[in-house]
């Protein structure tokens, strides 16, 4: 689907054409992304959270592959370069299509519940939209993955009308993003090794917040010197917003679903990534018309969130799975969901 979506953007220069086929590729990609976080659940075990993290700061070193392949071909201007640039990515598509093939199914862990607990009375909703604890900790997630749009949309817009920074410094800023990304999206990992502990991430993500967005704030005050100081603080503290986010959203979310049922779950939580993405941009561009004031009282915002998912999570994660062998495990502490 990917690769057709991006063939498809060759056949026509019709604006309208071009939007939907662009939204069509969003699909799969969409789904790769729960699908990819359901394989490391039932594939990696206790190191789902670790194979998580490495497979993140390979998208991202992709993405800097890709970015530098994308400015070679905006470089050149050339309507030939931007379409052999698409089909290389459909080829790279069909060599995935290929690796995949090769992959081994992953176990599904209902088998084990079905065999052990079939008679146990259900202790949670039959699906995902029935299950209040999960669409709150959904609805917080989707408000707490607004460190992606601030980061992406927000900052070079910020730089550009409100700032007296010089104008690259926006890409820059975002180089810096990936760079670390790729060196602390790891090793970070381990600080989410069971289940608490990820949920204990969510008072240093929410500071990271408050910071992140005072820094924005306060490189509107100044000159190109405070700007850039304010600016690179900014994104400092919110990448690491974004990574322990990250690192602590692969863990709840999985945590919080049964396991019989983790497709269903994983793929409603999914929404919460694709509603910050159309929705977000609105709101922090809303912020950002509002004066400097805006972002610190979003960062208490995103705080108040990141509270309320810390309580939300609270009974359903100090509960132990049902079943026989909930109270007899002879074996080291392991996450809720295993």
């Amino acid at each position: 689907m990917r690769g057709a979506s991006l063939l498809a953007l060759l056949t026509t220069d019709d604006f309208l054409l071009l939007t939907l086929f662009s939204a069509l590729g969003a699909l799969p990609d969409r789904a790769g992304s729960v699908l990819i976080k359901l394989y490391a659940a039932r594939l990696a075990g206790t190191e789902r959270v670790r194979y998580q993290a490495i497979q993140r700061t390979t998208v991202n070193i992709g993405w800097s592959i890709g970015g530098l392949g994308a400015a070679a071909a905006l470089a050149t201007g050339s309507t030939r370069a931007y379409g052999l640039l698409l089909i290389g990515n459909v080829i790279s598509y069909a060599v995935i299509a290929a690796l995949t093939l090769r992959c081994a199914e992953p176990p599904a862990p209902a088998s084990r519940i079905a065999a052990t607990s079939a008679d146990a009375p259900r202790t949670r909703p039959a699906g995902p939209w029935r299950d209040r604890t999960f669409l709150g900790y959904t609805a917080t997630d989707a408000a707490l993955f607004l460190d992606d749009t601030i980061l992406q949309v927000a900052v070079p817009l910020w730089i550009v009308h409100a700032t007296t920074a010089p104008v690259g410094l926006a890409p820059l800023l975002l180089v810096l993003n990936t760079v670390l990304v790729v060196l602390f999206q790891v090793p970070l990992a381990r600080f989410a090794a069971t289940t608490q502990a990820a949920r204990r991430l969510l008072g240093p993500l929410a500071v990271l917040f408050l910071l992140g967005t005072l820094a924005l704030a306060a490189s509107a005050t100044g000159g190109p010197a405070v700007a850039i100081t304010a600016l690179v603080a900014a994104v400092v503290a919110l990448t690491f917003a974004e990574i322990l986010h990250a690192t602590a959203s692969w863990e709840l979310s999985v945590a919080l679903a049964p396991a019989e049922a983790q497709g269903a779950y994983l793929g409603v939580h999914g929404l919460a990534h694709s509603s910050q993405r159309f929705a977000g941009p609105v709101l922090v561009t809303g912020v950002m018309a509002a004066g400097p004031l805006a972002w610190p009282l979003l960062g208490l915002a995103l705080v108040g969130a990141a509270a309320a998912q810390h309580r939300v999570t609270r009974d359903r994660l100090a509960a132990p799975e049902p079943g026989p062998e909930a109270s007899s495990l002879s074996v080291p502490t392991v996450t809720v969901s295993e």
